[in-house]
């Protein structure tokens, strides 16, 4: 490995093992975090190439402790809103610029941030008796567009699922079949789009081990780690990352 390799592999094992930990103990809506910090390093086409794969081995790891534990009424209505929201993002990405992703990522992780605050301050409401199936339509779609464009489906998912009274088991196992099959959705166009590469495939198969671990420990998380303590670094980590990408895309 170079010098400039084995910084980005120094950045890409914490991010990596935090999407692991993300994705197998709560709820997933922070996993794009490791896109946002490896873009900081990494073109944002590259980190997105990166992560996808190991995502997907994740979504496989955490699949089955939560087998059958989901609500799937709610994870097929929001997979049918993401598939068109897949291909508006494929469409956007072949007329983007890297700075517009820098832009979008950083963007869309601030409002991660405000709106995650926002419902533990309970400035935002669901409607009583959850949201509706058009609404749960539109935040599939959301979260079809967002988890292309950066991995960030979760927020969009979740304010569906949150309105309809989930326990938090069930939430999970939810969100863990959405983004597998959105996941899978994804690999098709971002294959014909020229986003994996021979460099991305040789990280992943050197990350794969870390992404297992994260996944493991995410799993034994969701028991023993209080929601409020993983969010509070979470928040931290992606006001920071979406600052700087920001700032880098508008320079």
């Amino acid at each position: 490995m170079t010098g400039a390799e084995i910084g980005v592999f120094a950045v890409a094992v914490p991010a990596v093992v935090f999407a692991g930990v993300s994705k197998g103990g709560f709820g997933s809506g922070a996993a794009f975090a490791s896109a946002t910090i490896l873009a900081l390093v990494v073109p944002p086409g590259q980190a997105l190439g990166i992560m996808l794969p190991l995502l997907m081995a994740i979504d496989l790891a955490t699949l089955r402790p939560y087998w059958r534990r989901w609500s799937w009424p709610d994870a097929r209505l929001l997979v049918l809103g993401a598939l068109p929201g897949v291909a508006v993002g494929a469409a956007f990405y072949r007329v983007a610029e890297p700075d517009h992703f820098r832009l979008l990522i950083g963007g869309i992780s601030l409002a991660f941030v405000i709106w995650q605050l926002g419902a533990r301050a309970r400035l935002f409401r669901s409607p009583h008796g959850g949201l509706s199936t058009g609404a749960g339509m539109v935040a599939g779609l959301v979260a079809g567009f967002t988890s292309f464009v950066s991995h960030a489906g979760g927020p969009p998912a979740a304010v569906y699922l949150l309105s309809r009274g989930l326990d938090k088991t069930r939430f999970q196992a939810t969100t863990v079949l959405i983004f597998w099959l959105i996941n899978i959705a994804k690999f098709v166009p971002y294959s014909f789009l020229g986003i994996f590469t021979v460099e991305t495939l040789m990280l992943d198969f050197l990350l794969l081990p870390f992404a297992l671990l994260g996944a493991w420990l995410g799993v034994i998380a969701h028991r023993l780690v209080p929601e409020r303590v993983f969010f509070a670094v979470t928040y931290a980590l992606l006001t920071v990352t979406g600052i700087r990408l920001i700032i880098d895309g508008l320079s």
